[in-house]
């Protein structure tokens, strides 16, 4: 294993454990405990998690990680969201998706439903999802411009308003870093909330997509409050509690 390869993995174990402790990652990858450690020094300079005594935890404070390290996180979950959303579209709709693992998830569901395959717009901020289905001729893909962030592929700033309060789709997949009844929905980066809000009120529609391990955490900035959105989808495992919180505060919450 390369070192590029040991530091990705390494943060996908930060993703799915939460932590990494430097012992038991020198035992994993059959490397001595100080190149765990030089590893992790390395991720923390690049703002990518937050060193502890004896190893690391991640750093909520900053930068949230990369998508790329993020894409096997409950996988299984965001697949049925995905599966499920797409069933909400039909042949010759407006869809807004802003930029995160589970819309991505959503992104690569639409070419698999073959009622869509008469036509669909799609209108997105984030690069990688117009990356992915541009090749898809039955899909017009639409691009704001702005200044990309590297954490989510998503363009933000004044030229991405710009364009998407020009546009009313017919429906928005929202996704989001948290979840919360109070709090409402929300993510780690102003500017990123900034342009979701936008998406939201442009849309005639929106649905929240998001894994019921976001249900009632609360991220740095809110896009909108819960009131503001039309449904929750989320995966079975949700608590039954949040649910039944989440209705009384008058939103349609779908289990897929």
């Amino acid at each position: 294993m390369t070192r590029a390869e040991r530091l990705a993995a390494l943060l996908e174990r930060l993703v799915s454990d939460g932590k990494i402790d430097v012992e038991h990652s020198a035992d994993h990858f059959d490397v001595s405990a100080a190149t765990i450690r030089r590893d992790l020094d390395y991720l923390a300079e690049q703002q990518l998690l937050a060193r502890t005594h004896g190893g690391a935890v991640p750093n909520s404070t900053s930068y949230d990680l990369p998508l790329r390290y993020k894409s096997t996180s409950r996988g299984e979950a965001k697949t049925r969201i995905a599966q499920r959303a797409v069933e909400m579209l039909w042949p010759g709709c407006t869809v807004s998706l802003n930029g995160g693992t589970t819309t991505v998830e959503v992104a690569r569901a639409i070419p698999s439903a073959e009622p869509l395959h008469h036509g669909i717009t799609v209108v997105t901020n984030a690069l990688n999802i117009a990356t992915e289905l541009t090749v898809r001729p039955f899909i017009k893909i639409v691009v704001c411009g702005g200044v990309a962030r590297p954490q989510s592929y998503e363009l933000v700033g004044a030229l991405a308003t710009e364009t998407l309060s020009q546009l009313t789709p017919d429906i928005c997949f929202l996704g989001a870093i948290g979840l919360d009844p109070e709090a409402g929905i929300t993510t780690n980066d102003e500017a990123e909330s900034a342009i979701n809000r936008v998406m939201v009120k442009q849309a005639k529609r929106t649905v929240v997509v998001i894994d019921s391990s976001k249900l009632g955490t609360v991220g740095f900035s809110r896009i909108c409050h819960v009131s503001e959105v039309a449904a929750i989808l989320t995966d079975s495992g949700a608590d039954s509690q949040m649910v039944a919180t989440l209705r009384s505060h008058g939103v349609e919450v779908i289990l897929a």
